[in-house]
């Protein structure tokens, strides 16, 4: 157990480069907790003038136009890299899908409403992970997105037991696989009782 000193005070997360500043202008003790299989921050302990002085010359320097010409240039780096990102993602989602040339379209339509729900920063799915390769990020998004979108999987009611949900979307990978594989091999699908093509129907106007 640690005794927080009198003069220092609580600096919440959300702020990286006043963290990384007050960091090193040190002493601190960072206060993290462990949530699922992540650890986060709750924030870092340091001294309350350290803090304060830091804050005020970072809210200075983001006033001037050098600042703010900084941060203009890197958000357009962002979003071209982001765009870069998507594109490349798209790709492998229609190299993964493989689809016949008859339904080529529809291939390009299910990249297309995949990567505009997995890749945007924040969206917290398998296609912002960095621990395996595009491929694998790229059909690992697609089983995903279709075991919401063409299976009961939602309103499904799972029993708490260890394993068992893991096995039911094992079982509904399968049968999602197999739905592509008509596809592939280019099979007369019918648009009423396919899933896959209701899914990707426009929602109706009310």
């Amino acid at each position: 157990m640690l005794t927080v000193p009198k003069t220092w005070r609580l600096l919440p997360p959300g702020d990286a480069t006043l963290t990384r500043r007050v960091k090193a202008a040190g002493p601190t003790w960072t206060v993290k907790k462990q949530k699922g299989r992540r650890i986060i921050s709750l924030g870092v302990w340091a001294d309350a003038e350290t803090i304060e002085l830091n804050r005020l010359k970072l809210l200075v320097e983001r006033q001037t136009p050098s600042y703010q010409k900084k941060l203009q240039s890197g958000r357009a780096y962002r979003e071209k890299k982001q765009e870069s990102y998507a594109d490349a993602f798209r790709e492998q989602i229609v190299s993964f899908l493989d689809f016949h040339p008859r339904y080529q379209p529809i291939a390009a339509a299910l990249a297309t409403r995949i990567a505009s729900h997995a890749v945007p920063v924040g969206s917290g799915t398998v296609a912002r992970t960095q621990t395996i390769p595009i491929e694998q990020r790229a059909e690992a998004a697609t089983i995903a997105w279709m075991r919401h979108q063409t299976t009961a999987y939602d309103s499904m009611h799972i029993p708490r037991v260890k394993g068992q949900r893991r096995e039911v979307r094992r079982k509904l990978a399968a049968k999602s696989r197999s739905l592509l594989e008509s596809y592939r091999n280019g099979s007369d699908i019918n648009p009423d009782t396919c899933p896959l093509k209701q899914a990707l129907q426009p929602p109706l106007e009310r």
